[in-house]
């Protein structure tokens, strides 16, 4: 599908002085002098914001908000509960704005047409509100674009949040608990407890500078466009880590349903597992292909729903039905928890929808409660899950409970299938902040050819497969995933952007809460990361 030259890329502008929100003063200070200095520090930019382009809207990854719009966040439904704004083209986080109501400039290419890095000074000099939507486009052009409330209530924020920290980590978590013990659960507490403060620290990033609306623009404004192009790399490196998991979960759960599946193409022979992953990854790729992912944004909502749903049918097994509890567990397994450290780290990788979630709210004030809210509801699923998963399984415990169901049992089976069909909704709202994000460095004068966006997903898709197969280990992957770039991204990189964005009103207390944060992202993950590249590798060998 070609593109013309105007519908490259796509321009939110601000208008100037009369546009302000005059009720500013209406959004409560939780927090103390950080926020205070956050309303300092736009009024004296504010000038400068309307004078230039922002680098942070021009520098790569021009997607990213919008990408991560499709994959944080639930379309708002509209209803009284979740959210009262009219529903608009635009991602909710696009044309929201954060405690000081900002707007600014955004482009949100569809094939970028600008290098990589670019001069701050080329910028657009007549600017138009960003309340009025823009000029359709063309019927021919399809758009990334979804419709969602651009002022999400405090109830879809905590949707937005524990769609996306609620995730396939449930599963492991039983899992964690036998390679730890049961003492390993405070690792999972102290977790929860770091990663909330780690994403208040992002709020006060954001709030620094009115331009500042994502985590990739939090590392520009703290390491310059190091730091911007690092974070973004981490970030789609754990995107695409996780549609790496996605296949390897559906070739585990459907080769447990169909064991003796099997197929011959000429003289190679494929088992189940084999078989399953490569159906899936063709299942998978006509989602990959399509521009407009809004309709699984839609279906994805159901994510919180499978998630609880997956949770209930665990706890029915074990209550109800036959299976009961029978073991009692390990209290501490030292040669192992370095793996449960890394298992436990995944279950709150959001920080980077975060600044999306805190930007797209009518009341950004109520971000620390909706962080508070989000971490408490996932915090106690995932710690239920574990102790009845291990208290059900003991040692036989897989990396994944739902292996564990008995399968004549009714539970069993809506727990797998719901397991099975989640992910084919989720694969391609995960894979495509990574595909946008490539597709922004095809030279202008390929722009407007339709092969090269199929051809870079394809090629992505097809690459997950070949690393699913090659590392069919769901529950060390992710325990890798989540100790080296997990880490990395909820308990290093915002105390250490913390301190270097707001270093001039930072307090002693602060700074030694920050840096004894970082040493203990920085040794969980060098311990965690090892310990499951060796655990790894011995499976490799064997």
């Amino acid at each position: 599908m070609n593109h013309s030259t105007s519908d490259q890329s796509l321009y939110l502008e601000s208008e100037e002085g009369d546009d302000e929100r005059k009720n500013l003063s209406d959004h409560e200070d939780d927090d103390g002098s950080l926020s205070d200095s956050s309303h300092d520090a736009y009024n004296q930019n504010h000038h400068d914001h309307h004078s230039k382009a922002s680098p942070y809207s021009t520098a790569w990854p021009k997607s990213y908000r919008q990408s991560i719009d499709l994959y944080g966040s639930l379309p708002s439904p509209n209803l009284g509960f979740l959210a009262n704004s009219s529903m608009s083209r635009l991602g909710s986080s696009f044309l929201s704005s954060t405690m000081t109501r900002r707007h600014t400039p955004e482009t949100l290419p569809c094939t970028v047409t600008k290098p990589l890095l670019e001069d701050d000074e080329e910028a657009p000099k007549h600017k138009r509100s960003s309340h009025f939507l823009l000029p359709s486009k063309p019927s021919s052009m399809v758009s990334h674009e979804m419709a969602i409330s651009k002022d999400s209530s405090f109830g879809q924020a905590v949707l937005n949040g524990v769609n996306v920290l609620c995730g396939v980590g449930i599963l492991s978590t039983p899992y964690a608990v036998k390679e730890g013990g049961w003492l390993g659960l405070f690792i999972l507490f102290a977790f929860g407890i770091l990663c909330f403060y780690t994403g208040l620290l992002l709020r006060y990033c954001l709030d620094s500078h009115p331009d500042i609306q994502t985590y990739p623009d939090i590392g520009h404004a703290a390491f310059g466009s190091f730091g911007r192009i690092l974070v973004s790399i981490i970030l789609y490196l754990e995107l695409y880590a996780m549609s790496v998991e996605y296949i390897i979960l559906e070739s585990d759960n459907l080769s447990s349903m169909f064991p003796n599946a099997s197929l011959s193409i000429g003289g190679l022979q494929l088992d189940a597992p084999h078989l399953f992953a490569l159906l899936t990854t063709l299942a998978v790729l006509p989602t990959v292909w399509l521009r407009d992912l809004s309709m699984l944004s839609y279906i994805s909502v159901g994510g919180v729903i499978a998630s609880v749903l997956v949770v209930l049918c665990l706890f029915w097994i074990g209550l109800v039905d036959d299976v009961g509890i029978h073991s009692k567990g390990t209290p501490l397994n030292l040669a192992t928890l370095p793996v449960s450290v890394g298992l436990y780290g995944y279950c709150y990788s959001g920080h980077g929808v975060f600044p999306n979630i805190y930007t797209s709210m009518a009341k950004p004030s109520q971000f620390p409660a909706v962080l508070l809210t989000c971490f408490g509801i996932c915090t106690l699923m995932y710690a239920g899950v574990a102790v009845m998963g291990y208290s059900m399984f003991g040692e036989l415990t897989e990396s994944q409970f739902t292996l564990n169901m008995p399968q004549d049992l009714v539970a069993s089976k809506i727990a797998l299938w719901t397991t099975v069909v989640n992910p084919f909704t989720k694969y391609a709202l995960t894979i495509s902040p990574v595909a946008m994000s490539l597709e922004e460095l095809i030279p202008s004068n390929h722009g407007k050819s339709r092969f090269y966006a199929i051809a870079i997903r394809s090629a992505l898709v097809f690459s997950t497969l070949l690393v699913g197969l090659a590392i069919p280990f769901f529950g060390l992957v992710m325990s890798l995933i989540g100790s080296f770039l997990t880490m990395l991204i909820t308990l290093i990189l915002p105390p250490a952007c913390f301190l270097s964005i707001v270093r001039s009103k930072v307090t002693p207390t602060q700074v030694m809460v920050c840096i004894l944060i970082m040493i203990v992202g920085a040794v969980c993950s060098a311990i965690g990361t090892y310990s499951a590249l060796a655990k790894i590798i011995e499976k490799l060998n064997t």
